[in-house]
């Protein structure tokens, strides 16, 4: 399938038939559909091509020591964002749930021991369609084995955090909710659009 971002519209373009390599033209669906969809000009095929927001699913890995809090994160080894600090995260992948996605890619990003818990953040980025859903998860080990993604790990206190080294505004968000929940003793799921 090839295709085209258009920056205009934030809509990706197709151009052909990803089912049969014929052109595909915009226009609305024979199915009663509102929106204009990229539709395979080849009588025998005629596919109607639907694109989607992406998920991204990722955990706030954190610990406890002597009374303070503590998240890890990633020092990105590819881009976007070389060199930025994130929570560890990536697109989910179908055949997993986004739970089994989070722990899968906090598996490769940082390779930490986690127990995963419940969904905390809900960030819709319509700009760049995606929805990144963020889950809380406990350490159990202090040994970490980052993957080929990361130059490093490193835990850091609420005080610590390199807020302008920051790769992602949703992480930035993500963190902010978590520091201000953790200080009332209360985790609560939020849900935003980050536009």
């Amino acid at each position: 399938m090839t295709f085209v971002t258009s920056l205009n519209t934030n809509r990706i373009d197709i151009r052909f038939c990803r089912a049969c390599g014929s052109p595909a033209v915009y226009r609305l669906p024979d199915d009663g559909d509102t929106k204009k969809r990229a539709i395979c000009t080849s009588a025998s095929c005629g596919t109607v091509h639907y694109v989607n927001p992406l998920n991204v699913v990722g955990t706030i890995p954190y610990v406890e020591k002597n009374g303070k809090l503590y998240v890890l994160l990633c020092l990105r080894n590819i881009e976007p964002r070389k060199g930025k600090w994130t929570l560890p995260a990536g697109f989910m992948e179908l055949g997993e749930t986004a739970s089994q996605g989070a722990a899968r890619e906090t598996h490769e990003e940082a390779g930490a021991q986690i127990e995963m818990q419940e969904l905390f953040t809900v960030l819709s980025v319509p700009f760049v369609g995606q929805v990144h859903l963020f889950y809380r998860a406990k350490l159990l080990s202090e040994v970490y084995d980052p993957g080929h993604e990361t130059i490093e790990v490193r835990l850091f206190a609420e005080d610590e955090l390199p807020w302008d080294d920051m790769a992602f505004r949703t992480s930035k968000v993500t963190l902010k909710h978590f520091f201000e929940d953790a200080k009332r003793g209360v985790f609560n799921l939020h849900e935003r659009d980050l536009v």
